[in-house]
This record gives structure tokens, sequence and C-alpha cells, in this order.
């Protein structure tokens, strides 16, 4: 990938686990610095493994990341973000195009000119923000941080070893709970997306991204609910 990287790249955009595989990008730090070195910016989606892994955008010093929290920050769609290095913010970056909410004084409903934006990361924001999914989100949020990602994380991983080794026994080959992926077990297949389906129909929920089927166990999922999924979907493979 940092081949691809040269003078004349303003920003790249990275994903730290790949929605369909569930691999992680190995070397993030190597490839932003690369990027820093010939010029380019670095946004890091965050939305696959924030709640899951540990995650640290200090530390590869990437310039921008985005989150949300409809996915394993438990907090419901609507709530997502984004950061920006506080570099950036201390040398007065900002977006082309923002709302109201991100003027000085807001609620005076002046229209300076030039516009006369907020400090810090009050200056990036949009217009009014919907007030439920934030509190919603933050349940969420409360949830993760009470249980640790790294307790989370831990049991993500026996859950999917399990869930793999289960599959194995039918002859399905499957991918996932090792260090090197997110929180989800993958099985390619050309007919990912009618597997999918099938299952749904089963009460199995997963879901298919391409050829990929793409299999969460969740803090909630009981064992029995894991050995009803790999029975189903060996089921359902084998078109019974």
């Amino acid at each position: 990938m940092r081949c691809a990287i040269a003078r004349g790249v303003d920003l790249v955009v990275v994903s730290q686990v790949m929605f369909q595989t569930g691999q992680i990008l190995p070397e993030l730090s190597a490839l932003v610095a690369h990027a820093h070195a010939v010029g380019a910016r670095v946004l890091l989606d965050v939305y696959h493994s924030l709640g899951v892994l540990p995650v640290d955008v200090a530390a590869p010093d990437v310039d921008f990341a985005v989150g949300g929290a409809y996915k394993y920050l438990r907090g419901g769609p609507g709530a997502c973000f984004l950061y920006v290095a506080p570099r950036h913010l201390d040398a007065g970056l900002r977006t082309l195009d923002t709302g109201w909410f991100a003027k000085a004084a807001p609620f005076d409903y002046a229209r300076p000119e030039p516009p006369r934006f907020a400090t810090g990361g009050d200056g990036w924001l949009e217009s009014t923000p919907a007030v439920l999914p934030i509190y919603q989100a933050r349940a969420g949020q409360q949830l993760v941080l009470a249980l640790g990602v790294g307790r989370v994380r831990a049991y993500s991983l026996a859950a999917q070893r399990r869930l793999v080794a289960l599959l194995a026994e039918d002859g399905i080959a499957a991918q996932g709970g090792t260090v090197d992926r997110g929180a989800f077990v993958v099985v390619r297949h050309r007919d990912a997306r009618a597997w999918a389906v099938a299952l749904a129909e089963r009460a199995i929920a997963t879901d298919a991204r391409g050829e990929w089927l793409r299999l969460a166990p969740d803090i909630l999922t009981t064992d029995a609910e894991i050995v009803a999924a790999a029975r189903e979907l060996a089921a359902v493979a084998r078109g019974v």
C-alpha cells in the first residue's frame, strides 16, 4: 500500500479493520509515517475497531479519524464523530463547509466577514445536532467502558475461535479468532448473500459483503447460539 502513496497525494483513507474480511491493518504507524513524509495526511476509519480493539489514534499520529456508535459501541444509529489531531486545530485548519453551530457565538445570529469560528473542535460542528441519539450513544459507551475493551476483546476472540472450530467440524473453512482479526468471523463463498438470506429465515443474524459471509458473536451471544449458528450454516451449505 505504501508504494501507492507518493508525492501529490493529499489524503490517505484507510480502515483499521477491513469491513469485508475482518483483517486488521498491519504496520499502521509505518504507513502514517510514510504518508507524512511525502506530504499526505491520513484519515483512519475506526468503525470496525472502536469498542472491540484498544484504539489509539495519537500513537500512530493519524491526522483524522471517523467512527460511530451504531456498531460495537452499542449506541445505535445517529451518533458519529470526526477526530482531528490537536496540531491541526492549533494551526487553525478549517473545513470548507460548516454549520451554524461552528460559529464562535452561534446564538448571536451574526454573519461577520470573514466568519468567526469557535475554537478547537467546536469550529468543525455542523448544524443543530439531534440530541436523542447522543444520549442513546452515551449509554453504550458507558457499558463498554465498564466492561473494559480488553475483556470484550478476549471474550470476542474466544467466541470466534469456538465458532471457527465448530464450522471446521462440518468442513466449512472460516477465518477469525486470531489477533490479526477484528470482531467477526468470515466464510468466503460465491453464495454468501444467499446464505445470509437463508440463515435469516432460520433466525440466525448474519450479513454478507460480496462473497464474504460475516458472523459476529457478541457478548450477549450464548454458547448454545454459537452452536446453533454453526449447525444452521452447515445445513445451508449442504442445501438442506
